[in-house]
Protein backbone atom coordinates (compact mmCIF):
# COMPACT_ATOMS: atom_id res chain seq x y z
CA UNK A 1 0.00 0.00 0.00
CA UNK A 2 2.81 2.06 0.94
CA UNK A 3 4.78 1.90 -2.04
CA UNK A 4 1.49 1.91 -4.66
CA UNK A 5 1.28 5.35 -3.18
CA UNK A 6 4.77 6.32 -2.85
CA UNK A 7 4.63 5.17 -6.74
CA UNK A 8 1.55 7.77 -7.53
CA UNK A 9 2.90 10.18 -5.88
CA UNK A 10 6.49 10.33 -7.03
CA UNK A 11 4.92 9.78 -10.48
CA UNK A 12 2.83 12.99 -10.41
CA UNK A 13 5.83 15.27 -8.86
CA UNK A 14 8.18 13.22 -11.65
CA UNK A 15 5.67 14.25 -14.57
CA UNK A 16 6.42 18.11 -13.89
CA UNK A 17 10.22 17.00 -15.23
CA UNK A 18 11.83 19.57 -12.77
CA UNK A 19 13.62 18.00 -9.69
CA UNK A 20 15.53 15.23 -9.90
CA UNK A 21 14.75 11.65 -8.11
CA UNK A 22 16.40 12.05 -4.52
CA UNK A 23 14.57 15.86 -4.48
CA UNK A 24 11.20 13.90 -5.24
CA UNK A 25 11.76 11.10 -2.31
CA UNK A 26 12.98 14.68 -0.30
CA UNK A 27 9.75 15.94 -0.62
CA UNK A 28 7.59 13.35 -0.20
CA UNK A 29 9.75 12.25 2.99
CA UNK A 30 8.64 15.92 4.21
CA UNK A 31 5.30 15.53 3.33
CA UNK A 32 4.38 12.44 5.50
CA UNK A 33 6.44 14.08 8.44
CA UNK A 34 4.23 17.65 7.77
CA UNK A 35 1.42 15.25 7.86
CA UNK A 36 2.07 13.22 10.85
CA UNK A 37 2.58 16.18 12.88
CA UNK A 38 -0.45 17.67 11.63
CA UNK A 39 -2.45 14.50 12.56
CA UNK A 40 -0.77 14.14 16.19
CA UNK A 41 -1.54 17.97 16.81
CA UNK A 42 -5.15 17.27 15.65
CA UNK A 43 -5.12 14.20 17.74
CA UNK A 44 -3.98 15.75 21.11
CA UNK A 45 -6.53 18.46 20.72
CA UNK A 46 -9.54 16.35 20.35
CA UNK A 47 -8.60 13.92 22.94
CA UNK A 48 -8.05 16.98 25.35
CA UNK A 49 -11.66 18.56 24.13
CA UNK A 50 -13.13 15.13 24.80
CA UNK A 51 -10.92 15.17 28.28
CA UNK A 52 -12.73 19.00 29.26
CA UNK A 53 -16.22 17.52 28.20
CA UNK A 54 -16.06 14.42 30.02
CA UNK A 55 -14.89 16.10 33.32
CA UNK A 56 -18.29 17.90 33.89
CA UNK A 57 -19.68 14.39 34.36
CA UNK A 58 -20.11 12.33 37.64
CA UNK A 59 -17.90 9.46 35.68
CA UNK A 60 -13.92 9.53 36.99
CA UNK A 61 -13.16 6.73 35.27
CA UNK A 62 -13.84 8.41 31.55
CA UNK A 63 -11.32 10.89 32.69
CA UNK A 64 -9.00 8.90 34.03
CA UNK A 65 -9.10 6.87 30.54
CA UNK A 66 -8.64 9.84 28.25
CA UNK A 67 -5.87 11.19 30.30
CA UNK A 68 -3.92 8.10 30.28
CA UNK A 69 -4.40 7.75 26.41
CA UNK A 70 -3.90 11.13 25.01
CA UNK A 71 0.03 10.92 24.99
CA UNK A 72 0.44 7.72 23.88
CA UNK A 73 -1.90 8.28 21.16
CA UNK A 74 -0.02 10.77 20.08
CA UNK A 75 3.00 8.90 20.00
CA UNK A 76 1.55 6.39 18.30
CA UNK A 77 0.80 8.59 15.20
CA UNK A 78 4.09 10.14 15.69
CA UNK A 79 5.70 6.06 15.34
CA UNK A 80 3.52 5.43 12.13
CA UNK A 81 4.65 8.32 10.17
CA UNK A 82 7.76 8.02 11.02
CA UNK A 83 7.49 4.41 9.65
CA UNK A 84 6.12 5.41 6.64
CA UNK A 85 8.92 8.01 6.18
CA UNK A 86 11.71 5.49 6.92
CA UNK A 87 9.52 3.08 4.17
CA UNK A 88 9.91 5.51 1.31
CA UNK A 89 13.10 6.43 2.10
CA UNK A 90 13.96 2.41 1.72
CA UNK A 91 12.57 1.93 -1.46
CA UNK A 92 14.74 4.39 -3.07
CA UNK A 93 17.80 3.33 -0.82
CA UNK A 94 19.66 0.50 0.13
CA UNK A 95 21.34 1.53 3.48
CA UNK A 96 20.78 -1.37 6.16
CA UNK A 97 19.36 0.63 8.65
CA UNK A 98 16.05 0.72 6.76
CA UNK A 99 15.71 -2.87 6.97
CA UNK A 100 15.29 -2.65 10.96
CA UNK A 101 12.15 -0.49 9.90
CA UNK A 102 9.73 -3.79 10.92
CA UNK A 103 10.79 -4.69 13.79
CA UNK A 104 11.43 -1.12 15.20
CA UNK A 105 7.81 -0.56 14.62
CA UNK A 106 6.54 -3.64 16.62
CA UNK A 107 9.18 -3.02 19.49
CA UNK A 108 7.89 0.69 19.43
CA UNK A 109 3.97 -0.40 19.03
CA UNK A 110 4.65 -2.82 22.19
CA UNK A 111 6.15 0.11 24.16
CA UNK A 112 3.31 2.55 23.25
CA UNK A 113 0.77 0.08 24.94
CA UNK A 114 3.05 -0.74 28.02
CA UNK A 115 3.37 2.96 28.10
CA UNK A 116 -0.71 3.43 28.49
CA UNK A 117 -1.16 0.34 30.51
CA UNK A 118 1.20 1.44 32.81
CA UNK A 119 -0.55 5.02 33.08
CA UNK A 120 -4.15 3.76 33.24
CA UNK A 121 -2.97 1.42 36.34
CA UNK A 122 -1.85 4.73 37.91
CA UNK A 123 -4.72 6.75 37.04
CA UNK A 124 -7.12 3.89 38.06
CA UNK A 125 -4.58 3.28 41.30
CA UNK A 126 -5.39 7.79 42.07
CA UNK A 127 -9.21 6.90 41.76
CA UNK A 128 -9.27 3.98 44.31
CA UNK A 129 -7.59 5.85 46.91
CA UNK A 130 -8.79 9.80 46.76
CA UNK A 131 -11.74 11.08 49.17
CA UNK A 132 -12.58 13.07 46.67
CA UNK A 133 -13.32 10.59 44.15
CA UNK A 134 -14.72 7.58 45.75
CA UNK A 135 -17.31 7.80 48.57
CA UNK A 136 -15.24 5.09 50.54
CA UNK A 137 -11.99 5.03 49.01
CA UNK A 138 -10.06 1.68 49.52
CA UNK A 139 -6.91 1.14 51.68
CA UNK A 140 -3.99 2.70 50.09
CA UNK A 141 -0.99 -0.14 50.84
CA UNK A 142 -3.35 -2.82 49.57
CA UNK A 143 -4.07 -0.91 46.14
CA UNK A 144 -0.77 -0.12 46.04
CA UNK A 145 0.01 -3.08 46.03
CA UNK A 146 -2.14 -4.83 43.43
CA UNK A 147 -1.11 -1.58 41.23
CA UNK A 148 2.69 -2.32 41.64
CA UNK A 149 2.06 -6.40 40.73
CA UNK A 150 -0.21 -4.90 37.70
CA UNK A 151 3.03 -2.81 36.36
CA UNK A 152 5.32 -5.74 36.88
CA UNK A 153 3.28 -8.33 34.87
CA UNK A 154 2.70 -5.67 31.95
CA UNK A 155 6.31 -4.86 32.06
CA UNK A 156 7.85 -8.64 32.29
CA UNK A 157 4.77 -9.38 29.62
CA UNK A 158 5.88 -6.55 27.13
CA UNK A 159 9.89 -7.70 27.64
CA UNK A 160 8.99 -11.27 26.87
CA UNK A 161 6.93 -10.16 23.49
CA UNK A 162 9.68 -7.81 22.12
CA UNK A 163 12.41 -10.81 22.71
CA UNK A 164 10.19 -12.43 20.47
CA UNK A 165 9.61 -10.29 18.15
CA UNK A 166 13.55 -9.50 18.18
CA UNK A 167 13.48 -13.47 17.34
CA UNK A 168 14.51 -14.86 20.59
CA UNK A 169 12.95 -17.97 21.60
CA UNK A 170 10.81 -17.68 24.93
CA UNK A 171 11.46 -21.19 25.47
CA UNK A 172 15.05 -20.75 26.02
CA UNK A 173 14.87 -17.43 28.19
CA UNK A 174 12.29 -19.19 30.41
CA UNK A 175 15.16 -22.19 30.25
CA UNK A 176 17.90 -19.74 31.15
CA UNK A 177 15.46 -18.10 33.47
CA UNK A 178 15.21 -21.29 35.42
CA UNK A 179 18.81 -22.54 35.78
CA UNK A 180 20.13 -18.54 36.41
CA UNK A 181 17.38 -18.08 39.06
CA UNK A 182 18.77 -20.64 41.23
CA UNK A 183 22.30 -18.95 41.27
CA UNK A 184 21.00 -15.27 41.48
CA UNK A 185 19.26 -16.85 44.45
CA UNK A 186 21.96 -17.72 46.49
CA UNK A 187 23.11 -14.75 45.56
CA UNK A 188 20.71 -12.02 46.78
CA UNK A 189 19.00 -13.93 49.28
CA UNK A 190 18.56 -11.18 51.35
CA UNK A 191 17.38 -9.02 48.45
CA UNK A 192 14.97 -11.84 47.80
CA UNK A 193 14.12 -11.93 51.73
CA UNK A 194 13.07 -8.44 51.81
CA UNK A 195 11.10 -8.91 48.16
CA UNK A 196 8.94 -11.86 50.51
CA UNK A 197 9.18 -9.47 53.66
CA UNK A 198 7.26 -6.72 51.19
CA UNK A 199 4.51 -9.16 49.93
CA UNK A 200 3.83 -10.21 53.38
CA UNK A 201 3.05 -6.89 54.77
CA UNK A 202 1.34 -6.24 51.53
CA UNK A 203 -0.49 -9.63 52.29
CA UNK A 204 -1.19 -9.27 56.04
CA UNK A 205 -1.20 -5.56 56.47
CA UNK A 206 -0.15 -5.03 59.98
CA UNK A 207 -0.09 -0.93 59.52
CA UNK A 208 -0.15 0.67 56.25
CA UNK A 209 1.03 4.38 54.94
CA UNK A 210 0.62 6.93 57.62
CA UNK A 211 -0.07 4.42 60.92
CA UNK A 212 2.28 5.10 63.92
CA UNK A 213 3.80 2.09 64.74
CA UNK A 214 7.04 0.71 66.82
CA UNK A 215 8.44 -2.65 67.58
CA UNK A 216 9.05 -3.57 71.37
CA UNK A 217 12.07 -6.49 69.90
CA UNK A 218 13.68 -2.89 68.22
CA UNK A 219 14.37 0.90 68.31
CA UNK A 220 11.89 1.40 65.83
CA UNK A 221 9.13 3.95 66.40
CA UNK A 222 7.34 6.91 64.22
CA UNK A 223 5.16 6.89 60.77
CA UNK A 224 4.92 5.01 58.37
CA UNK A 225 5.72 7.13 54.85
CA UNK A 226 6.84 4.28 52.48
CA UNK A 227 6.15 0.60 52.00
CA UNK A 228 8.32 -0.36 48.93
CA UNK A 229 9.42 -4.00 47.89
CA UNK A 230 13.08 -3.90 49.59
CA UNK A 231 12.46 -1.30 52.47
CA UNK A 232 9.91 0.17 54.27
CA UNK A 233 10.56 4.05 55.63
CA UNK A 234 9.85 5.46 58.47
CA UNK A 235 9.51 9.05 59.92
CA UNK A 236 10.18 8.97 63.65
CA UNK A 237 9.27 11.49 65.70
CA UNK A 238 12.11 13.69 65.93
CA UNK A 239 11.63 14.07 61.67
CA UNK A 240 14.71 11.46 60.72
CA UNK A 241 13.96 8.99 58.46
CA UNK A 242 14.65 5.53 59.03
CA UNK A 243 14.49 2.44 56.34
CA UNK A 244 13.80 -0.80 57.53
CA UNK A 245 14.72 -3.41 55.53
CA UNK A 246 11.39 -5.72 55.07
CA UNK A 247 12.94 -9.11 56.11
CA UNK A 248 13.00 -7.61 59.72
CA UNK A 249 9.38 -7.20 59.74
CA UNK A 250 8.43 -11.22 59.90
CA UNK A 251 10.83 -11.61 62.70
CA UNK A 252 10.24 -8.94 65.08
CA UNK A 253 6.86 -8.18 66.94
CA UNK A 254 5.09 -4.46 65.82
CA UNK A 255 2.75 -2.69 67.45
CA UNK A 256 0.05 -0.07 65.68
CA UNK A 257 -0.60 1.88 67.89
CA UNK A 258 -2.87 3.89 65.45
CA UNK A 259 -5.05 1.38 65.70
CA UNK A 260 -5.88 1.43 68.99
CA UNK A 261 -9.41 2.06 70.38
CA UNK A 262 -8.97 3.98 73.68
CA UNK A 263 -5.53 5.44 75.15
CA UNK A 264 -5.78 4.98 79.55
CA UNK A 265 -5.24 6.89 82.16
CA UNK A 266 -3.87 5.50 85.20
CA UNK A 267 -2.84 7.13 87.70
CA UNK A 268 -1.90 6.95 91.51
CA UNK A 269 -3.07 9.95 93.47
CA UNK A 270 -2.53 10.10 97.23
CA UNK A 271 -3.59 12.04 99.57
CA UNK A 272 -2.54 12.78 103.77
CA UNK A 273 -3.33 10.45 106.53
CA UNK A 274 -4.91 13.64 107.91
CA UNK A 275 -7.81 12.69 105.57
CA UNK A 276 -7.86 9.65 106.16
CA UNK A 277 -12.11 9.85 107.36
CA UNK A 278 -12.66 11.48 103.96
CA UNK A 279 -11.42 8.27 101.99
CA UNK A 280 -14.45 6.84 101.43
CA UNK A 281 -16.25 9.86 100.22
CA UNK A 282 -13.42 11.41 98.15
CA UNK A 283 -13.24 8.05 96.05
CA UNK A 284 -17.12 7.70 95.48
CA UNK A 285 -17.06 11.62 94.37
CA UNK A 286 -13.91 11.15 91.88
CA UNK A 287 -15.55 7.57 90.39
CA UNK A 288 -18.91 9.73 90.08
CA UNK A 289 -17.55 12.28 88.59
CA UNK A 290 -15.36 10.06 85.95
CA UNK A 291 -18.51 8.14 84.61
CA UNK A 292 -20.03 11.77 84.07
CA UNK A 293 -17.33 13.08 82.45
CA UNK A 294 -18.24 13.44 78.53
CA UNK A 295 -14.58 12.04 77.08
CA UNK A 296 -13.79 9.47 79.66
CA UNK A 297 -15.55 5.74 77.73
CA UNK A 298 -17.89 4.25 80.32
CA UNK A 299 -18.19 1.11 78.78
CA UNK A 300 -14.17 0.27 78.90
CA UNK A 301 -12.91 -0.46 82.57
CA UNK A 302 -13.31 2.19 85.02
CA UNK A 303 -11.53 2.11 88.59
CA UNK A 304 -10.80 4.23 91.28
CA UNK A 305 -9.95 2.54 94.81
CA UNK A 306 -8.44 3.01 98.39
CA UNK A 307 -5.09 1.21 96.77
CA UNK A 308 -2.37 1.19 99.61
CA UNK A 309 -1.02 3.03 102.72
CA UNK A 310 1.97 4.48 101.40
CA UNK A 311 4.82 5.78 103.09
CA UNK A 312 3.51 9.71 103.66
CA UNK A 313 0.19 9.22 101.75
CA UNK A 314 -3.01 7.19 100.87
CA UNK A 315 -3.00 6.47 97.57
CA UNK A 316 -6.18 6.20 95.35
CA UNK A 317 -5.78 4.37 92.06
CA UNK A 318 -7.27 6.08 89.03
CA UNK A 319 -8.04 3.98 85.81
CA UNK A 320 -9.75 4.97 82.92
CA UNK A 321 -10.31 5.40 79.28
CA UNK A 322 -10.44 8.36 77.29
CA UNK A 323 -12.94 8.19 74.11
CA UNK A 324 -10.05 9.96 71.89
CA UNK A 325 -7.18 8.09 70.20
CA UNK A 326 -5.59 11.00 69.34
CA UNK A 327 -2.18 12.17 71.55
CA UNK A 328 -2.45 15.95 71.62
CA UNK A 329 -6.31 16.10 72.32
CA UNK A 330 -5.70 12.76 75.53
CA UNK A 331 -3.45 14.94 77.11
CA UNK A 332 -6.09 17.74 77.50
CA UNK A 333 -8.57 15.21 78.51
CA UNK A 334 -6.08 13.99 81.23
CA UNK A 335 -5.36 17.27 82.44
CA UNK A 336 -8.73 18.45 83.18
CA UNK A 337 -9.54 14.54 84.67
CA UNK A 338 -6.30 15.49 87.06
CA UNK A 339 -7.53 19.33 87.73
CA UNK A 340 -11.02 17.95 88.77
CA UNK A 341 -9.86 14.72 91.09
CA UNK A 342 -7.62 17.85 92.90
CA UNK A 343 -10.57 19.85 93.17
CA UNK A 344 -12.87 16.76 94.32
CA UNK A 345 -10.07 16.60 97.30
CA UNK A 346 -10.23 20.12 98.41
CA UNK A 347 -13.58 20.06 98.56
CA UNK A 348 -13.90 17.68 101.28
CA UNK A 349 -11.03 19.83 103.16
CA UNK A 350 -8.35 17.33 101.63
CA UNK A 351 -5.04 17.98 100.34
CA UNK A 352 -2.97 16.17 97.93
CA UNK A 353 0.38 14.80 100.22
CA UNK A 354 3.82 14.78 99.10
CA UNK A 355 6.54 13.43 100.72
CA UNK A 356 6.91 14.31 104.15
CA UNK A 357 8.59 13.00 108.01
CA UNK A 358 7.68 13.62 111.41
CA UNK A 359 10.52 13.46 114.58
CA UNK A 360 8.92 13.43 118.06
CA UNK A 361 11.63 14.03 120.94
CA UNK A 362 11.94 13.26 124.22
CA UNK A 363 11.37 16.21 126.93
CA UNK A 364 13.66 14.77 129.42
CA UNK A 365 16.82 14.26 127.70
CA UNK A 366 16.00 17.61 126.00
CA UNK A 367 16.50 19.59 129.34
CA UNK A 368 19.57 17.24 130.13
CA UNK A 369 21.75 18.48 126.82
CA UNK A 370 20.23 22.28 127.51
CA UNK A 371 22.26 22.69 130.78
CA UNK A 372 25.22 20.78 129.41
CA UNK A 373 25.20 23.21 126.17
CA UNK A 374 24.79 26.10 128.80
CA UNK A 375 27.67 24.75 130.88
CA UNK A 376 30.11 24.65 127.53
CA UNK A 377 28.72 28.11 126.76
CA UNK A 378 29.80 29.11 130.05
CA UNK A 379 33.55 27.74 130.13
CA UNK A 380 33.91 28.92 126.37
CA UNK A 381 33.01 32.87 127.34
CA UNK A 382 35.11 32.44 130.52
CA UNK A 383 38.34 30.70 128.84
CA UNK A 384 37.85 34.34 125.94
CA UNK A 385 37.66 36.69 128.82
CA UNK A 386 40.18 35.08 130.40
CA UNK A 387 42.76 35.23 127.30
CA UNK A 388 41.57 38.91 127.09
CA UNK A 389 42.25 39.81 130.34
CA UNK A 390 45.75 41.13 131.66
CA UNK A 391 47.98 38.44 133.88
CA UNK A 392 47.82 39.34 137.16
CA UNK A 393 43.79 39.04 136.72
CA UNK A 394 44.26 35.64 134.81
CA UNK A 395 45.72 34.14 137.22
CA UNK A 396 42.70 35.14 139.58
CA UNK A 397 39.91 33.98 137.10
CA UNK A 398 41.45 30.72 137.15
CA UNK A 399 41.60 30.42 141.05
CA UNK A 400 38.18 31.64 140.80
CA UNK A 401 36.94 29.04 138.07
CA UNK A 402 38.75 25.98 140.70
CA UNK A 403 36.79 27.53 143.50
CA UNK A 404 34.25 27.20 141.63
CA UNK A 405 34.77 23.69 139.76
CA UNK A 406 35.66 22.46 143.52
CA UNK A 407 32.24 24.26 145.07
CA UNK A 408 30.02 21.97 141.94
CA UNK A 409 32.13 19.39 142.69
CA UNK A 410 31.24 19.59 146.62
CA UNK A 411 27.61 19.89 146.20
CA UNK A 412 27.56 16.82 144.06
CA UNK A 413 29.09 15.17 146.78
CA UNK A 414 26.64 15.94 149.33
CA UNK A 415 23.59 15.04 147.19
CA UNK A 416 25.31 11.30 146.61
CA UNK A 417 25.54 11.45 150.30
CA UNK A 418 22.28 12.37 151.13
CA UNK A 419 21.05 9.95 148.83
CA UNK A 420 22.59 6.93 150.60
CA UNK A 421 21.01 8.87 153.82
CA UNK A 422 17.74 8.02 152.45
CA UNK A 423 18.83 4.42 151.33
Amino acid sequence: MIGEMMSTLNGWIKSFGVLSEAWRVGIVVFALVFGTATVAYIAGHVIGALERKFANTDNVWDDAALHAIRTPVVAFVWLQGVYWAAEVAHHYSSAVIFEANGTVLQVGFIFIVVWALLRVIKAIEGILVSPVKMQKPMDYTTINAVSKVSRAVVIITAILISMQSLGYSISGVMAFGGVGGIAVGFAAKDLLANFFGGFIIHLDRPFKVGDWVRSPDRNIEGTVEQIGWRLTTIRTFDKRPLYVPNAAFTTIAVENPSRMTNRRISETIGIRYADVTQMQTIVADIRSMLEKHEDIENKQTLIVNFLAFSHSSLDIMVYAFTKTTQWVRYHEVKQDVLLKISDVIEGHGGQVAFPTQTIHINEGSQDSEYESDRDEQVECEESRAEMRAPQGNKRAARRDRSRRHDTQAGDVGEQSMDAGDGD
